[in-house]
């Protein structure tokens, strides 16, 4: 399937941070029939169990990744999740490349509901997840920050190219 278009990362989210020693580094990707898609893999400071990835962690993989497809139709707004529930159907390893796919299935003006899935880059589905987000503008989420002028674009807006223009 074609990329749209590649969403920017953030310097410290756990998620796509790119200087987050400890994060994914992940990019998003915004797909041709409407889909997000994230092409990651988790490592060994993700463990719970060896060699498997914590719940925790594929959690906040998938509200991430629900909570970024707004942006294909709303890029000024961000996503201030409201309920998240996880399906766990199998272990999820680290040092494997896997993917994330999300859309949304539900929206209004105030809010939207997304699905998204972690597989296999062959498609073995490992977790599926479901979450509500309320739609927001970044001064509501950090009105702080927003006030004092600390929340620069460069800090939430970092563009990091790359070669990939398809995906299965």
């Amino acid at each position: 399937m074609k990329v749209i278009k590649k969403q920017p990362n953030s310097h410290d989210c756990l998620i796509c941070g790119i200087d987050n020693p400890y994060g994914l580094h992940a990019p998003f990707y915004e797909m041709e029939d409407g889909s997000l898609i994230c092409l990651f893999q988790f490592d060994p400071n993700h463990q719970s169990y060896p060699e498997r990835t914590h719940g925790g962690m594929i959690a906040a993989m998938i509200d991430e990744c629900i909570g970024r497809v707004v942006w294909i139709k709303e890029p000024n707004l961000w996503a201030c999740t409201i309920k998240l529930e996880i399906e766990y159907h199998q272990a999820v390893p680290y040092g494997v490349p896997l993917k994330c796919v999300s859309r949304i299935d539900k929206e209004n003006k105030l809010t939207f509901h997304g699905i998204a899935e972690i597989k296999t880059r062959d498609n073995k589905l490992l977790a599926r997840g479901s979450a509500l987000y309320m739609k927001l503008p970044l001064s509501t989420i950090s009105p702080e920050k927003s006030k004092t002028g600390h929340i620069n674009p460069e800090d939430i807006n970092v563009y990091v190219p790359d070669d990939v223009r398809e995906i299965d």
